[in-house]
């Protein structure tokens, strides 16, 4: 206890920031990490291939919206849809389905939704988003640029087949998968939580303010925060949230609409399995669609 006197008020507080934060967060991370191990387990991408309509229009919003019933962390996205694409589903179901999965699904939503003090205006304003994303997107591969989006040299990743496990070798098969994902992910979320906590009591209000005068360069500034830190969408608006006072609705809604679909880990993850050309227009067009409609939300609220 003395150890604890002994240290500067400011640290303390941002202790205090840190660990509520981490707190709230890590139910939501720990119950999408058991439905991210139920789904590698048990659902396979010609299970979904089934179910594909017949026309492309149908096939994009198969895409946009199948993540409801079919979620999956950003932080294992990339490898499903290259499975997806190896199964001949096309890119304009799959790509999508890559940006919106993350985000629609329930667990999202309702973390969402709790972080912004039981916000249904939040939740909806982001699952919106990357619907709106996921359509341009789609558009785009659908009917703009047909060609394969997957590197002829690529690295063909290892694919799990539990078919042949007993019901109860894939029950224990789904808590370690379960059990991987939640330490993967409980990294980006540790670390999300320290920045944000430092953020808060370090960084001098009238740096933040002077940003945010700007409501564009709040906007790209946190899309780039979101980029950096890399976070797990389970998570990440409990960090938006504790953001918002510094930076106002329009830039936490581009920070939490932009996060899942574009951070570090994942764009190392699409250089093994997808085009350069692919993950550069996927780049921009996703950029220049969030600062689009957060803006657009800014201005109309």
């Amino acid at each position: 206890m003395n150890f604890f006197h002994q240290l500067p008020p400011s640290v303390l507080q941002a202790g205090a920031i840190f660990l509520s934060i981490i707190i709230e967060a890590l139910p939501f991370v720990l119950i999408g990490s058991i439905i991210s191990g139920f789904i590698e387990v048990y659902i396979t991408p010609d299970k979904v291939y089934r179910y594909l309509p017949k026309n492309k229009w149908g096939r994009i919003f198969f895409g946009t919206f199948i993540g409801f019933i079919f979620p999956s962390c950003e932080c294992g996205i990339v490898p499903i849809i290259n499975r997806f694409l190896e199964k001949k589903v096309p890119s304009y179901t799959a790509v999508p389905f890559m940006v919106t999965a993350p985000v629609i699904n329930p667990i999202v939503l309702f973390a969402t939704y709790s972080a912004f003090g039981n916000s249904f205006k939040m939740a909806l304003l982001r699952a919106f988003g990357s619907v709106v994303v996921a359509i341009v997107l789609g558009i785009f591969f659908g009917f703009l640029n047909t060609a394969n989006i997957q590197k002829e040299n690529r690295i063909i990743p290892h694919e799990h087949d539990f078919s042949h496990l007993s019901q109860s070798q894939k029950v224990f098969q789904v808590f370690v998968q379960s059990i991987d994902e939640f330490f993967d992910t409980g990294r980006y979320l540790v670390f999300g939580c320290l920045f944000a906590s430092i953020v808060q009591v370090y960084v001098p209000t009238r740096i933040l303010t002077s940003i945010s005068a700007t409501p564009l360069m709040a906007i790209l500034l946190l899309m780039v925060l979101a980029f950096l830190l890399s976070l797990c969408s389970e998570a990440d608006a409990f960090i938006g949230s504790s953001l918002i006072s510094s930076f106002g609705l329009a830039p936490v809604l581009a920070f939490l609409v932009i996060g899942p679909m574009l951070d570090v880990k994942n764009i190392l993850m699409m250089k093994n399995y997808l085009k350069g050309r692919f993950i550069w227009q996927f780049i921009g067009i996703v950029s220049l669609v969030v600062v689009l409609y957060s803006w657009l939300v800014g201005v109309a609220l």
